[in-house]
């Protein structure tokens, strides 16, 4: 692991059901993710976002996984978080995804390849992410009649997540941990 601002908290201090969450996440990422074993430092805080990442897993299903997955880069590239666009980066790998075309993603509004669905989904990340935060009605309207209420819901609520957790990854000195080299993009995009 990287250093850290605050280190993480290793196997021998996450106590019995710590370690076990460690080894679940070493078997489904390879590795502890960083921010998950900084987090340990506070037992409330680690058990909340557990829950919380594993209740969105299981209740954003209305998108397309290319256009949540990208939105959500996006916003990590915007950010400048490392450590999120290596995570994103395998979790679109796994996904099946074309990683290859991330290194494109500052010409998203005119490359052939990305969707209109697409498109409109990393525009409003970018919307989003902007301080101030740039959205328009027009924009909503817009990805309204694409992705129907529930899908701009479902939009809105990841790309503010990844805001979140990008943050608070770059405030707390999380850079990348290895999970997908392959991919190298600028970060600060936008």
């Amino acid at each position: 692991m990287a250093l850290t601002r605050i280190p993480a908290v290793p196997d021998s201090d996450a106590g019995f059901v710590g370690r076990l969450v460690y080894r679940f996440a070493r078997r489904r990422f390879g590795d502890v993710p960083e921010p998950f074993a900084v987090a340990r430092h506070h037992k409330g805080v680690f058990w909340a976002g557990l829950v919380a990442e594993t209740a969105y897993e299981k209740a954003c299903t209305q998108l397309p996984t290319s256009v949540r997955e990208l939105a959500v880069y996006r916003a990590a590239t915007v950010v400048g978080c490392q450590w999120c666009v290596d995570f994103g980066t395998m979790l679109q790998r796994l996904d099946g995804l074309d990683v290859e075309r991330l290194q494109h993603i500052d010409e998203y509004a005119t490359s052939p390849l990305y969707t209109r669905a697409e498109r409109l989904a990393i525009a409003y990340a970018d919307a989003m992410t902007a301080q101030p935060v740039s959205v328009t009605d027009e924009q909503v309207a817009e990805l309204e009649r694409e992705f129907g209420r529930a899908g701009l819901v479902e939009l809105t609520t990841q790309i503010g997540l990844e805001n979140m957790r990008a943050r608070v990854n770059s405030a707390l000195g999380i850079t990348g941990q290895g999970f997908d080299a392959a991919c190298k993009v600028r970060l600060g995009a936008g």
